[in-house]
């Protein structure tokens, strides 16, 4: 495999466990053969370059180093990859895409090649750059990249009118959705999906066991009525419920089952969506993913929230007038005020349809 299509599928393994640093791969290349790989490990611990040069060892010496990300120059929690690529002897280095933290951008390539490295910058860097969203977004705004998510009958219900929803996606789809829950940070849904869906969100393996790592659940829970049977709270991992006021007894119950309680009043006594993120922001959370409902998604719509869109149109007709759909609450008065979506793809995953795409406007 071309190295830095290798080092772009490296990256892809560390997405969901590096935040808030940015999810990275790096190929060695030493007589046109690989002598050292690795991806981004969680914080605290090696770059991609630095464990690729590891792996390489002497091997590194006149070599190549392919790298998605241009390597760090600052003294963070692990020492400057720059450092230890001219340390290592490497003689010329790919990058695909220049860093855009204002503390590195274009700096690491400037001491690589004031050390005699030659760089070659833009390989693959289409292919690569989508996987840097969340990371991108951070960076400029100390705010999470919100991902919106939901599964639909072709004429638009995520729900009968009984509230029944599964499964209106196959198989295909639920496991696309599952890894994406894998690679975020956090998982948000409102109270009322939380309520009748009484989901664990939790990522898990092939035998339906917990995995080892699990994001940030978090629950909207205007008026703290979150019910302590709910499975989320037995679940794995941490759980956060966002509110806009609860009682002291409440509050507690839910501290008693390991919750986090964070308050947040905002406008009508609901939560403050974006100071709900800016607090996501500093805690490091890059990359959340909204899974419902229709009235969290209509309002984080509005306040222009979301980052991207992903949906999934199953060949099913529901009908019904009180049937759900994905996007509740106010609607627009005229056309030209809806939202549109741009960079969009489409793929067929079974039977189903997913379509991708970025609200026109975008905050990045």
């Amino acid at each position: 495999m071309e190295p830095m299509k290798r080092a772009i599928n490296l990256a892809r393994r560390a997405i969901g466990t590096t935040s808030p640093n940015p999810p990275v791969g790096a190929v060695v290349v030493s007589n046109g053969k690989t002598m050292g790989e690795g991806w981004t490990q969680p914080p605290g611990g090696y770059h991609a370059e630095r464990v690729a040069l590891e792996m390489a060892g002497a091997n590194a010496q006149g070599g190549i180093l392919y790298t998605t990300l241009e390597p760090c120059c600052i003294q963070g929690r692990t020492p400057p990859c720059t450092d230890a690529i001219i340390r290592a002897g490497i003689l010329r280095v790919n990058v695909s895409t220049i860093d855009p933290n204002p503390a590195v951008n274009g700096r690491g390539i400037l001491q690589l090649k004031a050390a005699g490295i030659q760089v070659d910058i833009g390989q693959k860097e289409s292919q690569y750059k989508s996987l840097l969203d969340p990371y991108c977004k951070w960076i400029a705004t100390n705010l999470p990249f919100v991902t919106a998510k939901y599964a639909m009958s072709l004429d638009g219900k995520i729900a009968t009118a009984r509230g029944e929803s599964r499964w209106i996606s196959g198989s295909s789809s639920r496991k696309f959705t599952h890894n994406l829950r894998k690679e975020s940070d956090a998982v948000i849904v409102g109270i009322g999906t939380a309520t009748k869906d009484n989901p664990r969100l939790t990522v898990r393996d092939a035998r339906d066991k917990p995995a080892t790592r699990q994001p940030l659940r978090i629950v909207i829970d205007s008026s703290g009525k979150l019910s302590p049977n709910a499975l989320l709270l037995y679940e794995p991992g941490k759980t956060l419920v966002a509110t806009a006021t609860i009682s002291n007894e409440r509050k507690s119950l839910l501290n008693d089952f390991g919750a986090e309680v964070l308050v947040i009043p905002g406008e009508n006594k609901r939560v403050n969506l974006m100071l709900l993120l800016e607090e996501l922001g500093k805690r490091g959370i890059s990359n959340v993913l909204l899974e419902g409902g229709g009235i969290l998604l209509s309002s984080m719509l509005q306040q222009k929230l979301i980052d991207k869109i992903i949906a999934f149109v199953a060949p099913v007709i529901i009908g019904g007038e009180n049937s759900p759909t994905p996007v509740e609450g106010r609607s627009v008065t005229n056309l030209i005020e809806a939202t549109k979506l741009e960079n969009i793809t489409t793929k067929k995953l079974g039977e189903d349809f997913l379509i991708m795409g970025y609200p026109a406007k975008r905050s990045v």
